[in-house]
């Protein structure tokens, strides 16, 4: 197999394997919808074949355990969570070899997983969060931003996940709201959303001259440049800022806008619940995607 960057079939006479090893990255975006993973995955794939000369049906046990555990590019030794991604990433394509009916084993169940100790998640405080958002201005671009921040903080989702949040997202059942999202390898989830993430949502919307009930389902709920990755610019700025001290004080206030220059944001919540109450008839689509979730979650062995 030739090894080369996506896209695999853009010149060239492709063999079917290189074909197959296309679709498997094709159907891995379209599943996780993170271009990342894909790249990820290709920058394994294609090297591994293309170094080894071997086609996947050739491929013994022997050649993956050298190489899982070979020094990379880097010139270390990969760490047990390194090799345990590189086996990930074969046998998931070979799981979609099996499926399109081109091989009939795969090589990586012989290969032993490496042990792994979970690393401890590490938060912020409650203390820095409020340094994180005592340097965010009260301007149209800050109030975006300070619900971004709520939202990573008090949900805890990756930032792909909550940069992906759409005005269909959102629902409303009695007092509590709930936000859909779409997670590692496409599954989807419902989760409750802390209130003052959903005040500063409310707020950010109403800056933008937008309101849910108005909104398309497909709206983004970050009204700003979409050429780029909002939630990475907010928290590296953010923390750059808090770094250097900026902020200790309060916002700038020679950059906050005028009082009278502010929209009411009175009662988001109550304007925003009833705006969403248009949209009850979505609930059962929820309930459905609850369901798809769990069973997803019960059935999906996919590393990747």
């Amino acid at each position: 197999m030739t090894a080369q960057p996506l896209p695999a079939l853009a010149s060239g006479d492709p063999s079917a394997w290189d074909q197959a090893l296309y679709a498997f990255l094709v159907e891995k975006g379209n599943r996780s919808g993170s271009r990342w993973t894909v790249e990820s995955y290709s920058r394994m794939l294609w090297p591994f074949f293309a170094d080894l000369g071997k086609s996947p049906d050739r491929v013994k046990p022997a050649d993956i355990l050298a190489w899982v555990h070979g020094i990379g590019k880097s010139g270390r030794t990969p760490s047990a969570t390194t090799v345990g991604a590189r086996i990930a990433c074969l046998s998931s394509f070979y799981r979609f070899l099996i499926r399109m009916g081109l091989v009939v084993s795969n090589p990586t169940d012989a290969v032993e997983r490496p042990r792994t100790v979970q690393s401890v998640a590490r938060g912020y405080s409650a203390d820095e969060v409020r340094r994180l958002l005592a340097v965010v201005l009260d301007t149209v671009a800050g109030r975006r931003d300070r619900a971004i921040l709520l939202t990573l903080v008090l949900t805890g989702r990756r930032r792909a996940e909550v940069i992906g949040l759409r005005a269909g997202d959102l629902s409303l059942e009695g007092e509590t709201t709930f936000y859909a999202y779409r997670g590692k390898g496409g599954k989807r989830g419902r989760r409750e959303l802390p209130d003052p993430a959903f005040q500063a949502i409310c707020t950010t919307l109403s800056d933008a001259g937008m309101q849910l009930a108005t909104m398309a389902p497909e709206e983004s709920l970050w009204q700003g440049r979409r050429d780029v990755d909002l939630a990475g610019v907010t928290l590296t700025r953010c923390r750059r800022e808090t770094a250097q001290g900026i902020g200790s004080d309060g916002p700038n206030e020679a950059a906050v806008e005028s009082r009278d220059q502010k929209p009411d944001h009175a009662s988001p919540r109550q304007r925003a619940k009833d705006q969403i109450a248009a949209r009850d008839g979505r609930q059962g689509e929820w309930q459905e995607d609850d369901s798809a979730a769990r069973k997803d979650q019960a059935t999906d062995g996919d590393c990747g």
